[in-house]
Formats: C-alpha cells, sequence, structure tokens
C-alpha cells in the first residue's frame, strides 16, 4: 500500500473516532479491514498528518456538597424499596460526553417501578437543572403528595428554589447521609 493512501486510511479511521482514538486503536481498526500497518507507520502518519487524539476527560465531581445550605434527613436508610409507586423517588444528576460537548443529565426514578419519570439536561449543573426534572416527575404523575424525594447533598438539591418546590407540592425531601458515594442511576431499568 502506498503511503498516500495509508494516510487517507488513517485520517479516516481518526476521524471516524471523532479523534479520540490513538494510534493503538487505530491500528486495531484498520485491521477489522484487513490493513495491518505497524504502529511505527500509524505514529508516522498521524505525525504528519498532524492528527493528535483528545485526551481522555477527567472525572467531572457532580456533588457539591461543601455548602452551608440546609440538608434534610436520611428518610431512606439505604431502604432502596417500595410497595407502590409514588411512594419513594431518588434524584441524581451525571454527566454525558455529545457532539455538543459535556451535558449534565439530570434524572427522578421512581423506586417501585425502576422508571425514570422525570429529566434535564443543561450545560451547567444548577438548581434549575434539578428543578425541571422534578417540575417533570411531578406532571408525568399527577402531583402525588407525600412522595419522599432522595437525593445526595448537592447544593442543587439543597438549594432554595428546589426546597420551595418540595414544600409547593408537599413532598417529604430526603438526603443521603455525608460521604455515602451511593449512586441512584445504577436503579434505572433498561
Amino acid at each position: 500500500m502506498k503511503r498516500a493512501e495509508r494516510d487517507v486510511l488513517i485520517k479516516k479511521a481518526f476521524d471516524d473516532s471523532k479523534a479520540r482514538n490513538g494510534s493503538r486503536r487505530i491500528q486495531v481498526d484498520l485491521a477489522e479491514y484487513g490493513k495491518k500497518p505497524d504502529i511505527k507507520t500509524i505514529l508516522n502518519s498521524m505525525e504528519r498528518q498532524g492528527l493528535v487524539a483528545k485526551a481522555a476527560r477527567k472525572f467531572k465531581v457532580t456533588t457539591d456538597s461543601k455548602h452551608s445550605l440546609p440538608v434534610a434527613p436520611n428518610l431512606l436508610e439505604q431502604n432502596f424499596s417500595a410497595t407502590g409507586p409514588n411512594q419513594k423517588w431518588v434524584g441524581d444528576i451525571t454527566y454525558l460526553m455529545t457532539s455538543e460537548g459535556w451535558l449534565y443529565l439530570a434524572v427522578i426514578i421512581d423506586l417501585y417501578s425502576r422508571a425514570v419519570i422525570g429529566w434535564s439536561m443543561s450545560n451547567r449543573m444548577t438548581a434549575d437543572l434539578v428543578c425541571s426534572t422534578l417540575n417533570m416527575a411531578l406532571f408525568r404523575r399527577g402531583f402525588p403528595k407525600s412522595v419522599i424525594v432522595h437525593s445526595d447533598r448537592g447544593s442543587q438539591y439543597c438549594s432554595h428554589d428546589y426546597r420551595d418546590l418540595i414544600k409547593k407540592h408537599q413532598l417529604v425531601q430526603s438526603m443521603s447521609r455525608k460521604g455515602d458515594s451511593r449512586k441512584f442511576l445504577p436503579f434505572i431499568k433498561g
């Protein structure tokens, strides 16, 4: 294979990975198509073309529990079961890499069905994000009363806006103990 042809294949494999793959992964990709250039050849081609793989992203912290806002008691005490719908809801925030960059995803699940009942996405992790999520859950479930709404101690969940929304709709707020790193998103079905 000629150098120009090899450069085109390596550039295509690099672009197909959205500039995430380095020489070793590109070598694996090319091998799947019957092409077997060695690592040094791939490295030289990438250098010649100015192809540099994106660095792995650092872990993003989604819980800021170092604040002076009021914290609710832990009413669930690790009991993540429910005997019927709208008894216990659990909220959490995670982040996703998208074509638009990092976006934060807030969800609320009903512990009875493990179904997502509210969600919202934003490029900022604010009280508005979790309030929008709770509003969706309330609307989709017909505005039930006395539901325990559990989360971590993040500043978004301790915010005045979120606490006011819980009070307005006669819900009961619950928060994990400090240092409890249990994440709730694995409870999502599917």
